[in-house]
């Protein structure tokens, strides 16, 4: 089966842009998605509190799980990864668009998921860094 899951942290954020890619991708390849699964939730909830949750514990050999991008799936690098050790011990694949990956049992697989995890991690926390530290300079150009 083919599975798609959308994902937006905000009700300020939309999933059409998501749902847009992936149904341009399944048409372009005849693919027919056979469930969306679609959540506003921060990737910092735990996968327990999340629907991607439920659907890794429903996944079958030769499924595959379609998401725009890895980081849709997982907030850090060790969230990612025992999201793709869960996909791999039941054989099961991770395609995502923007990176053009599909994740499989290979060793290939592991070192690109572990790569992008790392980066996408290493790349949240300097944002962060940056948006409090502006925040820091706000208030003390403005105390109240």
């Amino acid at each position: 089966m083919y599975y798609a899951y959308i994902r937006v942290s905000t009700d300020h954020q939309n999933v059409e842009n998501q749902k847009h890619e992936i149904l341009s991708y399944s048409r372009k390849y005849n693919i027919q998605i056979d469930k969306w699964i679609e959540e506003t939730i921060s990737s910092r909830k735990p996968l327990t509190e999340r629907k991607l949750g439920k659907l890794l514990k429903k996944l079958k050999k030769g499924d595959i799980l379609i998401a725009t991008e890895l980081s849709r799936l997982g907030r850090n690098l060790l969230e990612v990864m025992g999201i793709l050790q869960n996909c791999l011990e039941k054989d099961c694949q991770i395609w995502t668009l923007k990176e053009n990956y599909r994740l499989g049992a290979d060793i290939q697989s592991k070192v690109l998921a572990f790569a992008f995890s790392l980066a996408s991690e290493i790349e949240r926390q300097l944002i962060s860094e940056r948006t409090k530290n502006s925040l820091q300079r706000l208030e003390t150009a403005n105390p109240k």
